[in-house]
């Protein structure tokens, strides 16, 4: 590997909080046993957290964000990874408490990677990254109220805050399971994108973000909640017998506000979805579906690949609202 390399480096120092890119070598890396050679990284919503003030999650500085990354082992201790192997990460609190993908090189411990499946490219398997995963999760999560619980068929399925990375993603790949989808969005400018992608529907968020009944007309066999609160609580009070809604986000509440109505007359099974420590297993599995469920062509459109020098001005934005789409971080641009 090369002697120096880049990386974004974070800082605290008082009230001082900086964002640089910096020339650094492999003795910078202390966490792990697979160093990686970096293709991409991608900025998720806890990134630019992160990158603002650490939020909490970062315990020591300076340190190397990026919770994402996909590239090829260069150097391994670990008897389940050799040269040459290609991989990807995603979660484990990298990025968080261990350095992470924003930078040309990231050494890792080896019970973090999955090997990437031939048929995904490593561009590919980071326009997924966390958000792609997530995603995943969820939607197979719904599927198993048929294949699992061995219930009626989905047909009406509703994705909240579907102009996001999960709920884009969601979008297609619960069209591609054959379902009826509602996306619900409060960007009516994605209206056509995300009909392209899947959705047969598109309704705005604020027929969601109301006071719930305890109970409402069933219209769902299930729902990919990514934003909680007081959404949250009406996808559940509108969810059909037997329904299941996968939630995974909290971007508009933390709080629910519900009743036990919808669980003990109806059924329903809230399925709480974290990515950040799925079994290795479970990634495998879904990894390998990816290529079965999700159109690139498609998705593509709505991927910006940036640099590393760009993320100081894109993340914030991203808090803001002001983006939609993916974010591909080319770490050798």
């Amino acid at each position: 590997m090369s002697d120096q390399f880049k990386a974004l480096i974070i800082n605290q120092e008082g009230e001082s909080f900086t964002r640089e890119i910096k020339s650094i070598d492999k003795s910078f890396l202390k966490h792990g046993d697979v160093t990686v050679k970096v293709d991409y990284s991608c900025l998720n919503y806890k990134d630019a957290l992160i990158l603002k003030n650490g939020a909490k999650l970062v315990k020591e500085f300076p340190h190397i964000p990026g919770i994402d990354f996909s590239g090829t082992v260069v150097e391994s201790t670990n008897d389940k990874f050799k040269k040459d192997d290609e991989v990807i990460l995603t979660g484990w609190r990298v990025g968080e408490i261990y350095y992470g993908g924003f930078s040309q090189y990231a050494k890792v411990s080896g019970d973090f990677l999955v090997k990437k499946p031939k048929n995904l490219s490593s561009k590919q398997s980071m326009i997924m990254g966390t958000a792609g995963l997530t995603a995943l999760l969820c939607c197979f999560a719904i599927k198993a109220r048929e294949e699992l619980l061995l219930g009626e068929k989905v047909n009406d399925v509703l994705v909240t805050g579907a102009s996001g990375g999960v709920g884009s993603i969601a979008v297609m790949i619960l069209s591609k399971f054959g379902y009826d989808v509602t996306a619900v969005t409060g960007k009516k400018s994605n209206e056509d994108y995300l009909k392209s992608i899947g959705a047969k529907t598109v309704v705005n968020k604020e027929d969601f973000d109301k006071d719930p009944r305890p109970l409402d007309k069933g219209l769902w066999d299930g729902v990919v909640d990514t934003v909680g609160g007081k959404i949250l609580a009406n996808t559940l009070a509108q969810t059909r017998d037997n329904g299941i809604v996968a939630a995974c986000g909290n971007a508009s509440d933390y709080k629910l506000n519900t009743t036990v109505m919808p669980f003990i007359i109806r059924g329903v099974k809230l399925w709480g979805v974290n990515s950040v420590t799925a079994s290795i297993k479970r990634r495998e599995f879904v990894w390998s579906e990816v290529s079965n469920v999700i159109d690139f062509d498609k998705l593509e459109k709505s991927i910006k690949i940036i640099g590393l020098n760009e993320l100081t001005d894109i993340y914030s934005k991203m808090l803001k609202g002001e983006t939609s789409g993916r974010y591909l971080v080319d770490v050798n641009k």
